[in-house]
């Protein structure tokens, strides 16, 4: 399995300097990292288009989902329909971290003319994941059927994908740093799952290490608003009621903004959060 730049190659990419001491940048020297960050969220990790204009990336992330899905999906699976799997990668590029349901779905694609099994959509999916376009994360439950009747949360494997097929023309840093966050969990080993609590409140992640320590880890990108930053705390509170074990996170790029978050709550900034190194994070120490 091949990733894409993290953040730190993307650094040594650019011939910026990686710092070894984190707790001792500067004001200045942090601003540049969380520039750079903005502008990694923006561009994502593909080698191929790094240093190149908005127009031509475009083109090249465009022209590897084509050959994700002719080569490594249509080629090698016989996949016939497809319409329907293009239909498929639009929705899940196009939706970053939303909810994902094949019932749904394939309603949707019943409404538009499109005949297709579900079970043919199971398939596709598992494909997509196969060749590394799309990482599925399932819901945490202790049963089996919890998990299936739950819908999945599907990223694409790289940031840069997601101003491509995301429709309403913002820019939306918010998914691009929950899509890098999961794709870094995944790059260090972590078994990754989001958490619904029984009073319904959400937390992105609750990250595993192979030990079995555990991470509970809330992705917002601006905490300046007070809803939102009571949003963020009120799931990670309910979340750590069923996960005690877990330590709380809550990653953003506005960490100055983070007023008021409760003891216990580690605030991190985004572009330092990256580039620790995993073992010396509290949520990892047995």
């Amino acid at each position: 399995m091949i990733f894409p730049f993290s953040f730190e190659e993307y650094l040594r990419h650019r011939d910026t300097a990686v710092p070894e001491r984190l707790d001792l940048l500067s004001a200045r020297e942090r601003s540049l990292l969380e520039g750079a960050l903005q502008e990694y969220l923006l561009t994502g990790g593909f080698p191929e288009v790094q240093g190149v204009d908005a127009v031509t990336r475009s083109r090249l992330l465009l022209d590897y989902v084509d050959v994700a899905i002719l080569r490594d999906v249509v080629e090698r699976h016989q996949v016939s329909n497809v319409v329907s799997l293009r239909w498929l990668v639009r929705h899940l590029l196009g939706n970053p971290g939303g909810l994902f349901s094949v019932e749904k779905f394939h309603a949707t694609l019943k409404s538009q003319g499109l005949a297709v099994g579900r079970d043919t959509l199971h398939q596709l999916l598992s494909y997509l994941e196969d060749c590394f376009l799309v990482r599925v994360t399932w819901v945490e439950a202790s049963s089996v059927r919890r998990r299936m009747v739950n819908p999945r949360k599907i990223y694409p494997v790289d940031p840069g994908f997601i101003p491509i097929f995301d429709r309403s023309g913002k820019t939306n840093l918010g998914h691009a740093l929950e899509t890098a966050v999961r794709i870094e969990l995944e790059r260090r080993g972590m078994e990754v799952h989001y958490v619904r609590t029984h009073e319904g409140f959400e937390v992105d992640f609750l990250a595993r290490a192979p030990e079995g320590s555990e991470a509970l880890i809330q992705v917002a990108a601006d905490l300046r608003d007070k809803a939102t930053r009571e949003r963020e705390v009120r799931a990670l509170q309910a979340a750590a009621q069923e996960h005690p074990r877990a330590a709380l996170y809550l990653v953003t790029l506005t960490p100055e903004s983070a007023r008021g978050i409760p003891e216990g709550i580690q605030v991190s900034n985004a572009a330092l959060w990256f580039l620790e190194p995993w073992h010396d994070r509290a949520p990892l120490q047995a």
